[in-house]
């Protein structure tokens, strides 16, 4: 595979997306890089998944080879290794804090004394938080030298007598990502890297501008919602809440008492021959809808952030499609709400209909930001992925 070429895979609930993309240098990105150009695209209806957890691998491998066909196809390359998303329930985060003493005789803080105190920040997780998890992304959010807050993020080459840092540990359970990257080599192809879905979807879907001023990006998937919240230009939390699109279609079909084919068909407006009455379609899927964003301000009020995210909400994922669901998060949330629309160069040659592939597409434009050296910070895990899996994002960084 040439080395200008990357493979996004997202393996949600309801589909497996695959996108085939290569860095021809289009133009600025929402991240500040060039515009990945798509080869090409594949998706299948997932299998063997629950709430975005494998519980049947053979199937995972069989619908996935089956998305991988068709981006193989549609793109004219051999995919045999990729970038991969990892969501679902056991996808979180944790923050923690640590010191440290600068002991060098200068008092000059160096590289090592950022990693001591990054150490620590990882030891003081409490144990009911770690147990069974693996650290995907440690990323700092603040350092304090003296009790004073370093400007910049940046401590190295500052002097002063005592390092203090507060970091955000992006964790999945062990055993989830084990399972997954056995599923995507069941069907033959090597995982490169893994990366949090909702981190791979704010490349694509959020600009500098909104990271910096505070923003919520929800991805409404099928089984699952899942938020990033965004201050400074860094991920303050990451949170997926067990609910999600197909639990409309659930009270759909219990409200109008029809299967759950037609309830689907009847939620996306699709072409049915039963007969409803708009408005109590209306009310079923604002209900459970409020349900959703009701679940966001209680996270967002543990976060003291409630109404105090000036670029809003950004809603993306399959169910982000659904009627006005940006007015109702706008007035559960009082925040300015809209949904995403994935940057890919110009709008009008965008090969993308909705934002429910701007986690695989996200995955090329990082993939495509790093080489296997891993020369710009992001660390390298194919051999190593069973292992302890870390990236340092040096995109959220100012």
């Amino acid at each position: 595979m040439a080395k200008k070429i990357a493979v996004g895979i997202d393996i949600g609930t309801y589909q497996i997306k695959v996108v085939v993309a290569e860095n021809v240098g289009a133009g600025a990105s929402a991240t500040g890089r060039d515009f990945p150009r798509v080869l090409g695209m594949g998706f299948a209806e997932s299998r063997g998944l629950r709430h975005g957890y494998i519980t049947n691998p053979e199937d995972v491998a069989k619908s996935l080879s089956h998305a991988i066909s068709q981006a193989e196809k549609t793109s004219g390359v051999r995919i045999s290794r990729a970038f991969l998303s990892v969501g679902g329930i056991g996808l979180g985060s944790v923050t923690s804090n640590g010191s440290i003493i600068i002991s060098r005789g200068d008092s000059e803080i160096d590289e090592l004394d950022v990693s001591k105190v990054h150490e620590i920040c990882e030891k003081e997780i409490p144990a009911a938080m770690i147990t069974n998890r693996k650290i995907i992304h440690p990323i700092p959010l603040q350092y304090k030298l003296d009790g004073k807050t370093v400007l910049g993020n940046n401590p190295v080459g500052l002097r002063g007598n005592k390092l203090e840092c507060r970091m955000l540990f992006i964790t999945c359970l062990e055993h989830h990502l084990h399972t997954l990257i056995e599923a995507v080599e069941e069907a033959g192809v090597e995982v490169i890297d893994v990366m949090a879905a909702p981190l791979a979807a704010s490349f694509v879907t959020l600009n500098k501008s909104q990271k910096i001023a505070g923003c919520a990006l929800a991805n409404i998937g099928a089984e699952t919602v899942s938020l990033v919240v965004f201050d400074e230009n860094k991920p303050q939390s990451l949170e997926v809440f067990s609910v999600g699109s197909t639990n409309i279609t659930n009270d759909i079909a219990l409200g109008f008492k029809i299967g759950l084919d037609d309830a689907e068909h009847v939620k996306i407006g699709g072409i049915t021959t039963i007969n409803f009455p708009r408005k109590k379609l209306d009310d079923i899927i604002d209900a459970r809808l409020a349900d959703m964003f009701e679940l966001i301000e209680t996270h967002l009020k543990k976060l003291g952030q409630s109404q105090l995210l000036p670029a809003g909400i950004i809603l993306t994922g399959g169910g982000a499609s659904l009627g006005h669901i940006d007015e109702i998060a706008k007035k559960s949330l009082a925040l300015p709400a809209k949904v995403a629309v994935i940057h890919a160069g110009d709008p009008s040659k965008s090969p993308f209909k909705d934002s429910s592939w701007s986690v695989a597409y996200g995955l090329c434009v990082w993939g495509l930001s790093t080489d296997d050296s891993g020369s710009v910070n992001f660390s390298k895990t194919a051999k190593k992925v069973k292992g302890k899996v870390s990236a340092f994002i040096k995109q959220f960084l100012p």
